[in-house]
């Protein structure tokens, strides 16, 4: 490989970028555009569930459940019901989530009935868990348990959402805007006549593709670097790891997207379709089947082993790991050695694909 043809590539690739505020938009403004909106929009926590209640004691007692309920950080008293057709009114129209009905002989340890509102399952069972958690503290003698329950939280002790939320974003987002980068490079030379003059040059397929990466992959560790500070000092983000290793990794999982996005270019030769390619082959399903979102262990087997072949599965994994656990390689080099991998299947594709295309 001849370094000066590279280095000529990518000058020349650069030099495109800097000229097109829309590269730049798309790879530099558009990540920290999305880091933030989704850092703040997308959470899993459940702070203010709104509950209605049906006093059927009017005891002093039943009033200081009540208020104690209210008083907890993650409860909100929305309205007090004098009938069950009220409760479920305030569920149907939204108004609460939960509501809870207090008998009259509460006094002597009878059970409190709670309806919630399931039609999303999983903050329904949060919030049965708070109001739980509320009438247990309360001492309520019915609601005792048997076990002494201690919990120790480990990773993520404040239970905080966005602290997973946040690094797994950047492997999402970076696999998007890194695709849709390159995804346009030799689809852009073909459609413009370039490519026949690039064919008439001493340049070789791997040179070509190399030169092309470079800017890119450029602006992508740039924005690894923003999305990190960002995340560490705008939504404290702990981080626990190794630098080097979350820097070295990321280059790694940086050349495979940008490989692929490439791939998509040399396959497609339409700007147009190597964009909608782009987006459908690296968002979805890095948004769903990465383990991002959902547990990958609770997707069905054929899912389950298609998450394989995705960087993303394993990227997600060593963000999480560093960010949150600061575990090293001693425990991430299985996901480290798929990554390569990965990398490297996807490259030497992409040499063929193009070497076929440039002797057509």
């Amino acid at each position: 490989m001849n370094f000066r043809r590279v280095k000529a590539v990518a000058r020349k690739e650069l030099t495109h970028v800097l000229r097109d505020p829309r590269s730049l938009a798309t790879g530099i403004a558009i990540p920290m555009v999305l880091i933030i909106l989704f850092g703040y929009a997308l959470t899993l926590d459940v702070d203010d569930v709104p509950f209605a209640v049906w006093d059927r004691s009017g005891t002093p007692r039943s009033r200081e459940l009540v208020a104690a309920m209210d008083a907890s950080q993650y409860l909100r008293l929305e309205r007090t019901a004098h009938s069950y057709r009220e409760l479920e009114l305030a569920i149907e129209r939204g108004d609460v989530l939960a509501a809870i009905v207090i008998p009259h002989d509460v006094n002597r340890g009878a059970a409190l009935q709670l309806i919630l509102d399931g039609s999303d399952a999983n903050t329904a069972s949060i919030a049965a868990g708070y109001i739980e958690n509320v009438v247990q503290r309360f001492g309520c003698p019915q609601c005792q348990p048997n076990v002494d329950l201690r919990p120790r939280v480990w990773f993520n002790p404040d239970m905080v959402s966005r602290n997973y939320i946040v690094p797994g974003l950047l492997a999402v987002i970076m696999n998007v805007i890194a695709a849709l980068l390159t995804s346009l490079t030799v689809a852009r030379e073909w459609e413009t006549g370039t490519m026949e003059q690039l064919i008439s040059t001493p340049l070789r397929v791997p040179e070509l593709i190399v030169g092309k990466l470079v800017p890119y992959w450029l602006i992508g560790m740039v924005d690894v670097v923003l999305a990190f500070l960002v995340g560490r000092l705008l939504f404290d983000v702990p981080f626990r790891g190794n630098l080097w290793l979350l820097f070295g990794t990321t280059a790694v999982f940086l050349i495979g997207v940008l490989t692929f996005g490439v791939l998509i270019s040399v396959v497609t030769k339409s700007q147009l379709l190597a964009n909608q390619l782009a987006v459908l082959g690296t968002y979805l399903p890095a948004f769903l089947l990465s383990g991002f979102m959902y547990s990958i262990e609770n997707m069905p087997r054929p899912l389950q082993l298609i998450t394989y072949i995705l960087p993303a599965r394993y990227y997600v994994t060593l963000l999480k790991g560093l960010f949150l656990k600061g575990t090293g390689l001693e425990v991430l080099w299985i996901e480290i050695v798929f990554l390569v991998a990965y990398t490297a299947l996807v490259m030497l594709v992409a040499n063929v694909k193009l070497k076929k295309k440039l002797e057509a």
